[in-house]
């Protein structure tokens, strides 16, 4: 029967493995998106297909800055960048010259529609200020200020410079301050260095590790090939897809680090208790089963697997097989009497009811709305029933002979630890060791803060940041990770609702609380805004009263002119100018992206908000208005994280009630609760350490404890069973435990904080449980068979 089981498990494990490694051989089913973590958090759908949208068009875009001492020099590397980027392939489309902007197609597309614009301050102008003094005062103004800046809008088509100030109020005058066009290129200067701008697009997702592969070999070469021409030639880079492809590197560095440094400490204690590699085969055996069938579900499950996920599961390794060493601990203590099949019903209950416990703290993960919890429980869950399975079913028939080592000294110093333990299992000395751990712990939990900063998930990458800053000041390029979606059943609507969100953000310019921001609504106005802009041009300008014609006249302008000016007012009563106008004329390339179009049969416009000092300025200037939604992924998700760690408190104590439960069924009520004495007083123990050392309570912590739960009480419920082979069962839980600190503990050393958090957090918890489940455990032998 034996045999026959294990011949069909090794089967299912062969073809698993095989299953890995073709899917993985490929390399696309690996994420490195740290968005592919965060939940779907905008409580606007059209507002997260906005930010969607806006997410992937920016994403896919790079700005170099090519610096060299002079002018020429940083033109000349700038082309030679260009021709090395283009020939790597690693790009759709990269430019390193770029033709200046034509004031006249800006020009030209407004000055039919003159009549229905009017800038703030001549519209508040015109509605309150005399006529006839607003009219002479407008045409001195334009006619006599020879430092007027101006898209060149004629005289005899403007006289009033009303056009030319609408223009001069909009952003196209003021794209590109930090930056000067020379020869077709555009230059950024800083104290001893000039600067080529070079922008490009991917040929793929930032995401993808073959393009980011690319994008890196393709930036080597090019680095050297400036080099070779100018030694002090710099390079500055700015673009998600570097951020990702340093996160890429960083994860598999760990994933190797972590994984290679557990299994090389459990193949080392392995050998030091069991003098054998039977019981190491065997024991890895049972974990490669698992990672890979883990890894296979989390595919199936999730689409791809998380980089993230695979740094967690190197960590697995210690605690997936607890099992095995449970099975082989027994085999050291029966030595020359051993049979495979008694063995295992010697551990076939500890090891059921640990793995249940453990699914059940993992379950715990499961249930989370957070999409990285859920793919690190699958992967858990998963992998540690396969591992479960692998020890029933294909060990027995691999471990038949005998153990030839006898470690008889070790045997004996766990039987004088397990006598020396027994001391405190009593009501007594269990209550007064609680106690004074609680007392000790207790300062500690009044000095414990919380944390839901988004940036628990990032690993950043120094030097990226520090060129990206110094981009972002050489070019005056900037997108924040807030902005408005505006959203209506029509066009015009969403141009009025944008409008409303457009006059509280300017009052906060004005304020100084915000520096600028970008609207469709500023280039297009609504036609209702139009309108009554026209009207204040026939009420306050063209009507016969307020005396234009002679006011023209007295300043020089020819009877015919002043005849065309009215007549052209007269015929464009009827055309303001519209989005569909706009959108395919050149004036409107670098703010077309601010029109997102229909999304869901409604209309969708977005407003970029720059220089703002705190996010409560942008929710004030949404709030209340219909159809207008901040979309701030990084304040949303914080705000979930908030909420998920006070849910995930509430979850630990649901699953400590399920713990309890099962372990009631099997030792009793009294007993189940001395089970759990260890783990709960760790749990304790460990958030006080938290607030000693001044570490922030995250989500991460709560749900490391939440493992804490569910691994530590391993090590109650294996003493426990094993209490008739208590030496041997020492030896085992003793050892599970230092291979699963050994995994843990250098998942504590993961650059990205939230890891780091989990793994210290579940290394103190584990540290502290094994050190009182031998003291603070049940003391009876009776179980329900």
């Amino acid at each position: 029967m034996i045999r026959t089981r294990a011949i069909v498990w090794a089967a299912v494990a062969a073809a698993t493995a095989i299953a890995a490694a073709l899917v993985f051989s490929r390399g696309a089913a690996i994420e490195t998106n740290l968005l592919a973590l965060l939940p779907n958090v905008e409580r606007n759908p059209i507002a997260g297909r906005a930010a969607a949208t806006l997410g992937e068009a920016g994403a896919r875009h790079c700005i170099f800055l090519i610096g060299a001492r002079s002018p020429d020099a940083a033109k000349e590397l700038s082309r030679r960048f260009e021709r090395v980027i283009s020939a790597a392939g690693a790009f759709r489309e990269i430019r390193a010259e770029f033709p200046p902007p034509d004031p006249r197609a800006i020009r030209d597309l407004y000055v039919s529609h003159r009549f229905h614009l009017l800038s703030d301050n001549d519209r508040h102008a015109l509605a309150s200020e005399p006529r006839a003094s607003f009219i002479e005062e407008r045409l001195r103004r334009r006619l006599y200020d020879p430092f007027r800046a101006t898209l060149g809008v004629p005289l005899e088509q403007d006289p009033l410079g009303l056009l030319d100030n609408y223009l001069a109020a909009l952003p196209y005058l003021q794209l590109s301050a930090a930056l000067e066009f020379d020869d077709g290129f555009l230059l950024a200067r800083d104290a001893d260095r000039v600067y080529a701008v070079v922008l490009a697009e991917l040929d793929g997702s930032p995401h993808d590790p073959p393009v980011q592969k690319r994008v890196d070999a393709s930036l080597q070469e090019a680095s050297a090939a400036l080099r070779a021409i100018d030694g002090e030639a710099t390079i500055l880079r700015a673009g998600l897809v570097h951020y990702a492809s340093a996160a890429r590197e960083t994860a598999e560095r760990e994933v190797d680090r972590i994984g290679l440094g557990s299994l090389a400490g459990i193949v080392a204690l392995l050998l030091l208790v069991f003098r054998s590699l039977r019981p190491l085969l065997l024991g890895l055996v049972s974990v490669v089963v698992g990672v890979c069938a883990a890894a296979l579900a989390t595919v199936a499950v999730f689409g791809r697997i998380h980089l993230i996920t695979l740094v967690f599961g190197a960590s697995l390794i210690g605690e997936a097989i607890d099992y095995s060493i449970q099975y082989f601990a027994a085999r050291l203590d029966s030595g020359a009497a051993w049979k495979p099949w008694r063995g295992l019903r010697a551990v076939f209950p500890g090891i059921t009811i640990a793995v249940l416990t453990s699914v059940l703290g993992y379950g715990a993960l499961a249930a989370s709305p957070f999409p990285a919890l859920r793919q690190i429980a699958l992967f858990s869950i998963v992998g540690l029933l396969m591992a479960y399975l692998t020890v029933v079913l294909l060990i027995p028939a691999f471990a038949r002979a005998p153990a030839k080592y006898q470690p008889r000294a070790m045997l004996q110093a766990a039987a004088k630890l397990w006598a020396r333990c027994e001391r405190f299992r009593n009501p007594r000395a269990r209550t007064a060791i609680v106690a004074l751990l609680v007392l000790v712990s207790l300062p500690g939990w009044m000095r414990l803060t919380a944390s839901d900063d988004i940036r628990l998930l990032v690993n950043p990458h120094p030097p990226l940041l520090a060129e990206e800053a110094a981009v972002r000041r050489l070019t005056g390029f900037a997108q924040g990770s807030q902005f408005f979606v505006i959203e209506g059943k029509d066009v015009e609507e969403t141009l009025q609702r944008e409008e409303a969100l457009t006059a509280r953000l300017r009052e906060s310019v004005r304020a100084g609380a915000l520096m600028q921001y970008q609207a469709v609504s500023d280039f297009v106005p609504s036609v209702q805004r139009q309108q009554e802009a026209y009207a204040l041009w026939r009420q306050r300008v063209f009507a016969p009263a307020n005396g234009l014609a002679p006011a023209l006249a007295k300043n020089g302008f020819r009877g015919e002119v002043t005849a065309r000016y009215v007549a052209d007012f007269r015929r464009s009563a009827d055309r303001p100018l519209t989005l569909e106008e706009w959108l395919p004329s050149p004036a409107s390339v670098p703010f077309r992206h601010l029109w997102l179009g229909q999304i869901d049969n409604r209309y969708v416009s977005i407003v970029m908000p720059a220089g703002f000092g705190s996010v409560d300025t942008l929710e004030q200037a949404a709030r209340q208005l219909p159809g207008v939604d901040l979309a701030d992924k990084a304040g949303e998700v914080s705000r979930l994280f908030r909420e998920y760690r006070r849910v995930g408190s509430v979850i630990l104590l649901v699953a400590a009630v399920l713990i309890y439960a099962v372990l009631g069924w099997r030792y009793g009520p009294r007993q189940a609760l001395a089970a759990m004495l260890p783990t709960l007083t760790a749990v304790a123990v460990t958030l006080g350490y938290c607030g000693y050392t001044g570490a922030p309570l995250t989500l991460f912590n709560v749900m490391a404890l939440l493992l804490v739960l569910g691994v530590g009480i391993n090590y109650v419920i294996f003493l426990h069973e094993g209490i008739e082979r208590r030496a041997a069962a020492l030896v085992g839980v003793l050892l599970s435990a230092a291979t699963t600190l050994l995994s843990f503990g250098l998942l504590g050393w993961s650059t990205t904080p939230a890891l780091g958090q989990f793994g210290a957090t579940l290394f103190t918890g584990i540290t502290i449980t094994v050190i009182l489940a031998p003291m603070l455990g049940p003391s009876s032998t009776r179980v329900r068979r």
